[in-house]
């Protein structure tokens, strides 16, 4: 028998074990990347008209991008012990520098003039925010949601270094036990989700992007 065969018969052996991972992955995932959006989104376009807010969160976040995964879960240690919740946290954390930044690019990219012809109409800034930038800037918004997606789908297997249950818990073990066929049973699905993740942000950020910009 095959590395894979053995990988799918062991899934077909134990449903149940398989599917509680696969289930506390997407949540895991699915949770930290909602968290990284509803703060990044609005942290990245509050500093948009603020220059020195936006040099120190922008840099930050680049800061935050050269740490390692494993670093970042092992941080969270001391202060929440080991389980769903420092995982949580942490992934979002890792979550949050491509959506900040692309969030501040979209709207710093927004036709300057579009701008100044919705304050002509007597918009506040917040209306302008909200009803000419946001909606411009969205596709560069979702490509940096994408991006922390899959950073998020593909880190959360990290997750079994502390407790936080998921595929990973398989991969940690096909090491540990060296046994290959067991570590592909936790591989193989992340890299689908993966894959996955990045097809359907895409295809998403291309039916959220008006056809005008589409064609451009």
């Amino acid at each position: 028998m095959t590395l894979l065969g053995a990988a799918v018969d062991y899934i077909a052996q134990n449903p149940r074990l398989f599917r509680e991972a696969l289930v506390t992955h997407l949540l895991l995932s699915g949770s930290a990347l909602l968290v990284a959006a509803a703060v990044g989104i609005p942290l990245g376009a509050a500093v948009t008209r603020r220059p020195r807010a936006a040099f120190v969160a922008l840099n930050g976040v680049n800061v935050a991008r050269t740490i390692p995964s494993l670093a970042v879960l092992a941080f969270m240690l001391p202060f929440l012990g080991i389980g769903f919740l420092p995982s949580f946290l942490a992934l979002a954390i890792l979550g949050l520098p491509p959506i900040v930044t692309n969030t501040w690019v979209g709207i710093r990219q927004v036709d300057p003039d579009a701008v100044e012809s919705a304050r002509g109409m007597g918009m506040t800034g917040s209306q302008v925010l909200r009803r000419v930038e946001l909606p411009i800037a969205v596709p560069v918004i979702l490509a940096g949601v994408r991006t922390s997606a899959v950073q998020i789908v593909a880190g959360a297997t990290l997750a079994a270094f502390i407790g936080g249950g998921g595929l990973g818990d398989f991969i940690t073990t096909g090491i540990g036990m060296m046994q290959v066929e067991l570590l592909l049973v936790g591989a193989i699905p992340v890299t689908a989700l993966a894959i996955a993740t990045e097809l359907g942000f895409s295809l998403l950020e291309r039916a959220l992007t008006p056809r005008g910009m589409r064609e451009s």
